[in-house]
């Protein structure tokens, strides 16, 4: 007998509360709108463009992030990110800094000695004034200098990765990950008409829709970065969700055809019952693998993984209230456009489902089997 973690006969009400719903929703997408203005949305290098620096301290080194962070800092680099890569007790690091961070980097604290200083003159001098490569050399040379006078010496001398973006390559990524998420949605909608019908296409689509603003939204109120991460985050949360919209729209065909369409707020509720047990078994399973990465899996895939939690959330919500009851919007709208009685118009309420004769007396005949063979 399968597993079933919801029992089989539950009936909750989701589509009488689709109003209800909708509302958290529109305050949600709302409260987002109203923090672009005041947070702004912040774009990590990869959109806006930056410096990541990659050290790894020598053996015997004690050094941690607020440490590093704290150096950079005195180097006249504000927000700058340092992150620990492998474990708590690791020597291997990451800085991020912004493309605005190395204009202003004066650093009047900056822990440099006068040979230091000068070594960092002459190799200005002979890059001929620097530029803006140079300046951006002189300011990794002036961090390698800085963390080893502080912390301590670098293992090999000098960092083990430097990678600049600049902000022309930071507008045209940050293009392709918008033009990627449109392309998504267009294409999910042409799936879903030619799996389903073309009524069942936008429901799925406004879900997808809400999924990525309301996510999109809470990194703004919180304040968090935007990056490559993120983008890849939200393009799996339009999986994930579409996934789960598929499996009540199909338990809803099924359904819609044993069932008249002046029944069609109870179908949509039986359905959306039917399914709830594998619904809550999925959701359940992932978010226990996206709440390790998040709380075990550093701070590295932290944004990802804390994307994908809002995601799992948002979008088993949206499969319920959000794609269902636009489905019966429109069998509604369409109805009466074109004079026919609307679906569902009997009552919003749960009415009683006629099964099948069919189902029935298949139901009956078997347990008939099932009783011949205990008697034999």
């Amino acid at each position: 007998m399968p597993f079933e973690l919801v029992p089989q006969g539950t009936h909750i009400d989701f589509i009488g509360k689709r109003h209800l719903a909708i509302g958290i929703s529109l305050v949600m997408l709302l409260a987002g709108a109203v923090a672009v203005p005041i947070n702004g949305v912040k774009m990590g290098i990869d959109f806006q463009g930056g410096t990541e620096m990659q050290v790894l301290f020598a053996e015997q080194v004690n050094a941690d992030e607020g440490a590093i962070r704290k150096v950079v800092g005195d180097c006249g680099i504000a927000a700058a990110s340092v992150v620990r890569y492998g474990e708590v007790e690791g020597r291997e690091f990451l800085i991020r800094f912004q493309e605005g961070a190395i204009a202003g980097a004066q650093g009047d604290h900056c822990p440099l000695t006068p040979e230091q200083v000068e070594a960092l003159a002459q190799a200005k001098l002979a890059g001929g004034g620097g530029g803006d490569e140079g300046e951006k050399g002189e300011t990794i040379d002036k961090l390698a200098y800085a963390l080893t006078n502080a912390i301590g010496p670098l293992s090999g001398g000098e960092p083990e990765r430097v990678e600049f973006v600049g902000p022309r390559v930071g507008s045209e990524l940050r293009a392709a990950g918008l033009k990627s998420l449109l392309v998504a949605c267009v294409l999910i909608l042409i799936y879903i008409a030619f799996r389903f019908s073309a009524r069942f296409a936008p429901g799925a689509v406004i879900a997808l829709i809400h999924d990525v603003l309301i996510t999109s939204g809470i990194f703004v109120i919180l304040g968090m970065e935007f990056d490559l991460q993120v983008l890849a985050a939200l393009l799996a949360i339009l999986g994930y969700s579409l996934n789960d919209t598929i499996i009540i729209y199909d338990r809803i065909r099924e359904n819609m055809a044993l069932r008249t369409k002046f029944d069609l707020v109870d179908v949509l509720n039986q359905s959306v019952n039917q399914t709830l047990s594998r619904t809550v078994l999925t959701s359940g399973t992932t978010m226990v693998s996206v709440l390790a990465l998040l709380f075990l899996g550093g701070e590295v895939i932290r944004p990802f993984a804390f994307a994908m939690a809002i995601g799992i959330v948002v979008g088993t919500y949206s499969s319920i209230f959000i794609a269902a009851p636009t489905l019966l919007w429109l069998e509604r709208r369409v109805g009466r456009a074109s004079g026919a009685p609307a679906a569902g118009s009997t009552s919003d309420s749960a009415q009683p489902v006629r099964r099948d004769a069919r189902l029935q007396e298949g139901g009956n005949a078997s347990r008939s089997k099932r009783k011949n063979k205990a008697r034999r």
